[in-house]
């Protein structure tokens, strides 16, 4: 059992509430997930060609992050910036994503890739929900969308590399509650194509296979469509990219989902009680989500 949010902005004039509206909903979920917790915000894209990318450090060693941010500006000859978060940082560098992951990885191997893209930033870590979003200062954190996750591990161990959302392209995060029965032989079929998966977490088999099929060529609605096809199992995803924001069910439709929508934006949950503190939530339009439907919204 675990525990989903996401808030998708319309009104601008709530961009500056995004951090303050969204923790206290993944605070309401911790019953549903109290082993480890993430959050993953969109705000104004950085410039065409700059990418953002959120790291950890992985062990004990501590990371002095300018001067790794001076080693890769170094290796790849563009300019590179460090912003320290806790327990790890917010890293800025023009030019391609493949080339700065190779030379992160030559110069700092304990370092680990949490998600990127030009609007996303993503923070998650082992501990209750809300003291994670304290520790990262999401309360203060502005944006037009954010997801976040509160993890009872059940398929694999209380780790942050376990925790949620999922990030294996620029700006797709996933959010999972439930299980797939099939992620082993999924993952199998994936290696073969050349995607490895870094953990032994089925909702990372998920996230890379719906990341698989948009760099094919579909789109998010379509991947999803195939994911209902190709994965068993018992599950609720939301699924956002920089400019979309998507909410499906398995054909059974066990895993639980609301969805409220006003003219100010469009809020999901796994339960109700996490929307209750929302603007405006009694005049929504609250529905839940019926089973193979996709549900997704573009900004």
């Amino acid at each position: 059992m675990c525990g989903i949010v996401g808030l998708h902005l319309k009104n601008s004039n709530l961009y500056t509430q995004l951090g303050e509206l969204l923790t206290p909903m993944l605070d309401r979920m911790t019953s549903r997930g109290p082993d480890s917790a993430g959050i993953a915000l969109y705000d104004a894209p950085l410039p065409e060609g700059a990418l953002r990318y959120s790291v950890r450090v992985g062990g004990s060693d501590a990371v002095e992050w300018d001067e790794l941010a001076q080693g890769l500006a170094a290796e790849l000859g563009v300019e590179v910036t460090a912003e320290p978060r806790a327990g790890g940082a917010s890293l800025v560098a023009h030019g391609e994503a493949g080339p700065f992951l190779t030379a992160l990885r030559a110069l700092a191997p304990e370092v680990v890739l949490v998600g990127y893209g030009r609007a996303m930033e993503i923070y998650k870590d082992v501990g209750a929900p809300v003291e994670i979003c304290d520790r990262y200062g999401v309360p203060k954190r502005s944006g037009y969308q954010g997801v976040g996750h509160t993890r009872m591990a059940t398929e694999s161990a209380v780790t942050t590399d376990g925790s949620h959302p999922f990030a294996p392209a620029a700006d797709l995060a996933l959010v999972h509650n439930g299980s797939f029965s099939n992620y082993a032989s999924v993952r199998r079929r994936l290696a073969r194509a050349g995607i490895r998966c870094e953990t032994d977490n089925d909702s990372e088999v998920a996230a890379r296979f719906i990341a698989h099929q948009m760099s094919l060529g579909a789109d998010l609605e379509e991947a999803l469509r195939l994911t209902l096809k190709e994965l068993d199992g018992f599950f609720t995803l939301l699924v956002t990219t920089a400019t979309e924001f998507a909410v499906v069910r398995d054909s059974f439709a066990c895993k639980p989902a609301v969805i409220a929508e006003t003219d100010d934006y469009v809020a999901m949950a796994s339960e109700y009680q996490a929307l209750t503190g929302l603007p405006g939530i009694g005049d929504a339009e609250v529905f839940e989500p019926m089973p193979e439907e996709i549900h997704a919204w573009t900004r």
